[in-house]
């Protein structure tokens, strides 16, 4: 199976969560099981032989490729959670999306002075929550080798965000 198959996997839902925004339903995907382990398998293979300790999770649907992406390449998960949703001491960076704005939180002991992260998520639109998560990772001493997404939305160009970061992507959108 190829990326072409596993894009031709995701549905279109319009006007979800407002007006105007086309969301990128994944839950087909997930749902065959063929699918969804190669595409987990391509998301990991750039990043196996490099070292990576930890594989940083975006809440929600990116912990449904972190988790196992993280298995794929013998390393930790670390889940980045909205507030109020980790129990102890929190490190968080607020950030844009395309309809709004948010903060992620992540345990202040999640990650260690040379750590080798790896960002997943499922989509990259404008690129506010990944730079949010590199920050925080940066901020506990930790390098972020590459960030990887199921879904890329370039026409939000939210790679340019993150400059001085690795990125790939499994699917994209012109």
């Amino acid at each position: 199976m190829n990326a072409e198959q596993i894009k031709n996997l995701v549905r279109d839902v319009p006007d979800f969560p407002k007006k105007g925004v086309i969301f990128k339903d994944i839950t087909p995907l997930l749902s065959d099981v063929t699918a969804f382990r190669e595409a987990v398998r391509l998301l990991a293979a750039p990043y196996k032989g490099k070292g990576i300790t930890k594989v940083l999770g975006v809440e929600a649907r990116g912990f449904l490729l972190a988790a196992p992406a993280a298995l794929e390449l013998d390393a930790g998960m670390v889940p980045l959670r909205k507030k109020g949703k980790l129990p102890r001491k929190t490190v968080s960076a607020s950030y844009a999306l395309e309809y709004g704005t948010d903060t992620l939180h992540m345990h202040a002991d999640a990650l260690e002075k040379g750590d080798k992260v790896l960002i997943v998520d499922d989509v990259l639109a404008t690129g506010g929550t990944c730079a949010a998560v590199i920050e925080m990772a940066r901020e506990l001493g930790a390098e972020v080798v590459a960030a990887a997404f199921l879904i890329e939305l370039d026409f939000l160009g939210g790679r340019g965000k993150l400059k001085d970061t690795a990125v790939h992507s499994l699917i994209n959108y012109k």
